[in-house]
C-alpha cells in the first residue's frame, strides 16, 4: 500500500540531518552544538511534554528570547500534536492575561527573566496548569520566585528518554497560534496548520534560492534572526534556516553590542528586521568598525526608508524589502534585483543607476510562489498596472489564516470575497512589482486628495537632520485633514518648521509629492511610540499628538 505523505512540520525536521548532521547551532556565542544534538534534544523535550499530559489539541504557550530553545519548540510542540502559542512577552499585563486565557494554553514554558511579569498575572490565568522554568546556565543570582514549576527545562531534557517516532496526523491540523499587536482593541489571535507552515517554508526556500547573486539565502548562508521568534514564527525563516541545515546564531535578549559582536565573531552573512532595529544597529558606534559586505538582510514590518537603504548600501549591506502580515504567515513578497545595475563610466551614470537600485530594493516587491496577488479599487476591480493608481492590495495562497480565533466577524471581514483583504494601499507595475503607498487607514486626505504618509516620511527621513519621521493626519476645518510630521532630530542637528516643508517643497516642485503637501505641519518630538515589533505605533501617536 502506498503511503499518503502529510505536510506536517516533522517532515521539515528531518531534512538537515541527511546532509548536514554535523553543523552548528549557536546562542549567544556561548552554547554550540550541532544538528544532531538539536535533533536529540527536539526528541527529549517531545517525550517530556508527553510525560507531563501535553496530546494533540493541547496548547503550549513559550515565552522566552531569541533562542535554540525557541527553535526546539517550533518543531517538539507541534510535531506531538500539540499547538505552539509564541506569547509576545511585550504585551502589557492585561494584553498577556487576555492571549493566554484565549489561546487555552495549559502548559507555560517560561525564561526566568519573565517570572517577575507571571506572577503578576498567574492568578488571572485559568487555563494554565503546569510551568517549566528555561535558565540560563550561567546565571549564579536566579531570582527567587513563589511560582512552583513542573521542572527546569535543561534538566527535564536531560533525565527524558527521545521519542523515537513522532506521529503521523492530518496535515490540517492546528500547529500554532499567536496574537496580532493591533493598535486598538484586543490582540487578534491567527493560527496556521501544519500544512501551511510546510507550504510557506517551501515556497520561502524557492523565493530567496533562486536568485543568482543578491538576496540569495543558501546552504552556505550563516543565519541569524532579528525578529522575535514570537512573531509570525520570525517570520517563518528558522524554518526554512533548519530545512537548508545552515548554521543557526540566536542572540537571546536584543542587545546592539552582543547582536554586532555576534556578526563579526560568527561571521553571519544573513538577517531579517525591521527598520528601526537595523538603524540603531548602523548608527551604534562599535558598528563602523565592522565588515558588513557579506550580510544580507531583508527588512519588512513597515517601508525600508530610501536613506536607510543608501547608508545600508554604503555599509555593503545587500538590503532588500520583505512583505507580509501576521496573517499571512507572513511573506507575500520580496523585492528583487532583476537584472545587473553595473553603471557606465560616467559619475552622472553612477548615480543614475544607484538611485534605480535603491528604487528596486525598497519596492515591496513581487509575489513569491504560490501567491495570487490582486490590487483592486472600492469595488473590487483591478487598478490598471501603471505604478501610480491605487488599490488595496488583496491575496490568496495556501498558508493564509483561515480568521481570527473565536472572532467570526473579524474573520469574516477579513476574508470578504474569498480574498484576504490586507488593508495596505499600493500600486503595481506593468512587471507586477507592488509598491505599498500606505496603511488604508493612514492615508491622509487633504481637500478631497489623497497624501501618501509613507512617502512624505521617506522623503522627509532623507533630511539631514532627521533621525526618525512618522506622518499622521491632523483634522483641519478648511482641508479637512492636513499631514502632520514628527520628527525626531539626529543628536547635535538642528531644523526648524520652515526647513522641513521647504524640503518637502523641493519634492513637490519635481512631481514627486502632490501639491498638496506643501500644507504639511512639523512638530519636533523626543521620540515615536512604537508597536512592540518595531513598527511606528499610529494609533498611539494620533491619540497622543491631534486627538
Amino acid at each position: 500500500m502506498s503511503y499518503d505523505y502529510p505536510l506536517i512540520i516533522k517532515n521539515l525536521f528531518y531534512a538537515p540531518f541527511v546532509y548536514n548532521p554535523t553543523q552548528e547551532l549557536v546562542y549567544q556565542g556561548t552554547v554550540r552544538f550541532t544538528y544532531a544534538d538539536f535533533r536529540d534534544r527536539v526528541r527529549r523535550l517531545a517525550s517530556a511534554l508527553v510525560q507531563m499530559g501535553v496530546k494533540e489539541g493541547t496548547t503550549v504557550g513559550v515565552l522566552d528570547w531569541d533562542s535554540h530553545r525557541y527553535l526546539e519548540c517550533f518543531f517538539a510542540v507541534p510535531m506531538i500534536g500539540a499547538v505552539l502559542h509564541t506569547v509576545n512577552v511585550r504585551l502589557s499585563p492585561e494584553q498577556l492575561v487576555y492571549t493566554i486565557d484565549h489561546a487555552e494554553d495549559e502548559l507555560l514554558l517560561v525564561h526566568e527573566d519573565f517570572l517577575p511579569l507571571l506572577e503578576q498575572i498567574k492568578g488571572r490565568i485559568d487555563t494554565v496548569k503546569k510551568i517549566i522554568l528555561i535558565r540560563e546556565l550561567d546565571n549564579e543570582n536566579a531570582a527567587s520566585t513563589l511560582l512552583s514549576f513542573e521542572g527546569e527545562y535543561e534538566e527535564l531534557l536531560a533525565k527524558s528518554t527521545p521519542l523515537q517516532e513522532f506521529p503521523d496526523f492530518d496535515e490540517n491540523t492546528h500547529a500554532t497560534i499567536f496574537y496580532t499587536t493591533g493598535t486598538t482593541g484586543l490582540p487578534k489571535g491567527v493560527y496556521f496548520s501544519h500544512r501551511q507552515i510546510v507550504l510557506h517554508t517551501l515556497s520561502g526556500l524557492v523565493a530567496l534560492g533562486s536568485p543568482s547573486e543578491k538576496g540569495r539565502f543558501h546552504t552556505a548562508d550563516v543565519y541569524m534572526p532579528l525578529t522575535p521568534m514570537f512573531h509570525v514564527h520570525a517570520w517563518g525563516i528558522p524554518y526554512m534556516a533548519t530545512v537548508l541545515g545552515v548554521k543557526q546564531v540566536y542572540p537571546g535578549k536584543y542587545v546592539p553590542s552582543r547582536i554586532l559582536s555576534l556578526l563579526r565573531t560568527e561571521e553571519v552573512t544573513f538577517s531579517h528586521c525591521v527598520p528601526t532595529l537595523l538603524n540603531m544597529l548602523l548608527k551604534d558606534p562599535a558598528s563602523k568598525e565592522l565588515d558588513l559586505s557579506r550580510w544580507k538582510v531583508i527588512v519588512g514590518g513597515s517601508a525600508l526608508p530610501r536613506e536607510l537603504a543608501r547608508e545600508a548600501m554604503r555599509r555593503g549591506i545587500d538590503i532588500f524589502s520583505g512583505y507580509g502580515l501576521s496573517e499571512t504567515c507572513p511573506v507575500l513578497t520580496i523585492a528583487r534585483i532583476t537584472h545587473r545595475m553595473e553603471p557606465d563610466h560616467t559619475q552622472a551614470d553612477e548615480v543614475e543607476t544607484l538611485e534605480a537600485e535603491i528604487e528596486c530594493r525598497t519596492r515591496t516587491g513581487t509575489p513569491i510562489p504560490l501567491v495570487h496577488l490582486r490590487v483592486v479599487d472600492s469595488e473590487g476591480k483591478e487598478v490598471p498596472k501603471d505604478d501610480r493608481t491605487a488599490g488595496e492590495i488583496c491575496v490568496r495562497a495556501p498558508w493564509l489564516t483561515q480568521g481570527y480565533w473565536k472572532d467570526h466577524t473579524n474573520s469574516e471581514r477579513l476574508w470578504q470575497d474569498g480574498w484576504l483583504h490586507t488593508g495596505d494601499i499600493a500600486c503595481m507595475n506593468s512587471s507586477g512589482s507592488i509598491r505599498i503607498t500606505d496603511r488604508k487607514k493612514d492615508v491622509i486626505k487633504v481637500g478631497g486628495e489623497w497624501v501618501s504618509s509613507l512617502a512624505l516620511e521617506d522623503i522627509l527621513s532623507t533630511h539631514p537632520a532627521v533621525t526618525e519621521v512618522a506622518v499622521i493626519a491632523q483634522k483641519d476645518p478648511t482641508w479637512g485633514e492636513l499631514p502632520l510630521a514628527l520628527i525626531v532630530l539626529k543628536l547635535g542637528q538642528q531644523a526648524t518648521e520652515r526647513d522641513l516643508v521647504t524640503y518637502a517643497k523641493t519634492y513637490v516642485d519635481r512631481g514627486i509629492l502632490p501639491r498638496e503637501a506643501i500644507l504639511l505641519k512639523v512638530r519636533f518630538v523626543p521620540s515615536l511610540e512604537k508597536t512592540s515589533v518595531g513598527k511606528f505605533n499610529k494609533e498611539a501617536l494620533r491619540q497622543k499628538y491631534v486627538s
